[in-house]
Parts: structure tokens; C-alpha cells; sequence
């Protein structure tokens, strides 16, 4: 995995880099790379970092087929008590709806162009 320093964040100013923790405490980098409305909530989908940097899907086998197919997350945008925003896992339900809601806007960008 890329080592992500503070100069490469700062670099991608522009961009919300959002930071995840594991269980274990292992951070991965994400790039915010579009907000979906959802009845009254907004969902975030989050591009790794490292997959961009390499061009690649990052499973290391460069004749693997898979750089197209990049894995996002998607997550909800909660506020907490001090206003700030929190990343969060989708219930299934939300999941499947944010999920449709992109491919429709997907479909839509492919009728326009």
C-alpha cells in the first residue's frame, strides 16, 4: 500500500479526502467523489485513494482485466452533537436505494452524451 504523507493530502486540497479507520486501527484514504441526495439524507461515494495513484484496482496482476472495476464505499453523511460530519455504514435498505440512485444517474449522464 502507498504511503499517503501530509504533502500528497494537501496536494488534493480540492478534493475531500476522508480518512477510515479499522478495528485494528488501519487508516484508509478515500477521495469524495459524489454526494447522492436519498429522500432526506446524503450519501457519500468514497474512491480509494492508493487505486487512483496506481491506475489500477490494486490487486497488483496488471493483466487481471479488473482496472476498470474499482471497489467505492458508500456511506451516510451523519452530523454529530458539535455539527461536524460522520461517515457511516448504509443500512442494506439505504444501500440498495443509493445503489439504484446512481445508476439512474449514471444512465442519465450516457442519454446526454
Amino acid at each position: 500500500m502507498a504511503d499517503i504523507e501530509k504533502e500528497d493530502l494537501e496536494e488534493m486540497e480540492e478534493d475531500l479526502i476522508v480518512v477510515m479507520t479499522d478495528e485494528e486501527g488501519n487508516e484508509y484514504y478515500y477521495r469524495e467523489e459524489l454526494i447522492i441526495p436519498v429522500d432526506e439524507k446524503r450519501y457519500a461515494i468514497l474512491v480509494p485513494i492508493e487505486v487512483e495513484e496506481e491506475g489500477g484496482c490494486g490487486c497488483g496482476d496488471s493483466k487481471c482485466g479488473c482496472e476498470d472495476e474499482v471497489d467505492v464505499f458508500i456511506a451516510r453523511i451523519d452530523t454529530d452533537e458539535n455539527g461536524e460530519e460522520l461517515y457511516v455504514d448504509p443500512t442494506d435498505e439505504e444501500f440498495d436505494q443509493v445503489r439504484q440512485a446512481y445508476e439512474e444517474l449514471m444512465n442519465d449522464e450516457e442519454d446526454e452524451a
